[in-house]
């Protein structure tokens, strides 16, 4: 029926009625937070790209995530950053590397805590790519060993999921045989299934140190303008090879994708909020253009609406005090 009988306003008389009709609904649970160590003692270095971001040594890592954890965080995402870097990425497969070190000092803490792990050379090699060089490329298939030999001292280490980023094809079935082999059943992969090429990962390159050295990493991330159905593709070629968990990056230009691969797919689909779209939303709000709170949370229920069961984002903290207020 139509207006004058028809009126959608009545069910946004009151903020009883709204509370009560909303479907979409923003939890500290659906939080995971990102969070950079680097070697060294005593270290806090701001990102300056990336505003309350911070470069953390170990020690001073620990004091940060008991913050996490009692703001109800109920995961984190570890990226690191070695004190020496070479052409294989030794420091991200090494034993003593300081994920490694990382995770098994905080799952001592903090045993409840989901810790994952990023799963990627880029932080590690001296020419800043995601795997090993060999005629002036990125080469693919002698890439996927050490990737897999990533993942497994993360798990030996005692992190819950390890999520390769890497975009290496077949490097999902590689790290599952390899976890496998080492009796690591119970690991679980996140796998970055649609990350994009994107241009809004600028402040992230600053905060772990990972800017490629030569030419971009367009021959093995997607192109920003492909359509859904490689996304998709991409996403299915993952979660048949074993992948737990899906993750779409970037989020806000990629909504489109978060939904399809949502309605495609039954495993859980995680959407990255950049450092990009967070260090917009930080200057926007520093200019006083924006309020900060309502345009994060707002951002939150579009991409929970979208289709994401969980999402990771630098914003984790403030979000989790903003739900505290509501």
């Amino acid at each position: 029926m139509l207006f004058p009988v028809t009126r959608l306003r009545r069910l946004r008389r009151t903020p009883a009625l709204r509370n009560m009709l909303q479907e979409v609904k923003v939890s500290v649970n659906d939080l995971i937070y990102p969070m950079f160590v680097i070697e060294g003692e005593n270290v806090k270095n701001p990102v300056s790209s990336m505003p309350g971001v911070y470069q953390y040594s170990l020690d001073n890592l620990l004091f940060e995530v008991e913050k996490v954890v009692n703001k109800g965080i109920p995961a984190i995402i570890l990226f690191g950053i070695p004190g020496c870097k070479d052409s294989v990425g030794s420091g991200a497969y090494a034993q003593d590397g300081i994920i490694q070190k990382s995770v098994l000092e905080i799952k001592k803490s903090f045993p409840r805590l989901v810790v994952i792990t990023d799963v990627c050379l880029c932080e590690y090699t001296d020419h800043g790519h995601c795997g090993l060089i060999k005629d002036n490329d990125v080469d693919n298939d002698s890439t996927l060993e050490l990737l897999a030999k990533t993942a497994v001292t993360h798990a030996q280490a005692g992190a819950d999921i390890v999520a390769p980023s890497d975009m290496m094809d077949g490097r999902v079935a590689a790290i599952r045989k390899a976890l496998d082999n080492a009796h690591l059943y119970d690991t679980l992969i996140m796998s970055y299934s649609a990350k994009y090429a994107s241009s809004f990962y600028g402040p992230f390159r600053d905060a772990a140190g990972s800017a490629p050295q030569f030419g971009d990493r367009k021959t093995y991330q997607m192109d920003p303008c492909s359509g859904v159905k490689q996304a998709i593709l991409e996403t299915k070629l993952d979660i048949e090879e074993g992948a737990d968990l899906v993750i779409v990056k970037p989020a806000l230009a990629y909504m489109d994708i978060i939904k399809a691969v949502h309605d495609q797919f039954l495993c859980p689909v995680v959407s990255y909020n950049v450092s990009g779209e967070y260090s917009m939303i930080k200057a926007a709000a520093e200019k006083g253009w924006i309020n900060e709170k309502s345009v994060v949370l707002e951002l939150m229920a579009g991409l929970k609406r979208a289709g994401s069961q969980m999402i990771i984002t630098y914003h984790a903290p403030q979000i989790a005090d903003w739900l505290k207020e509501v």
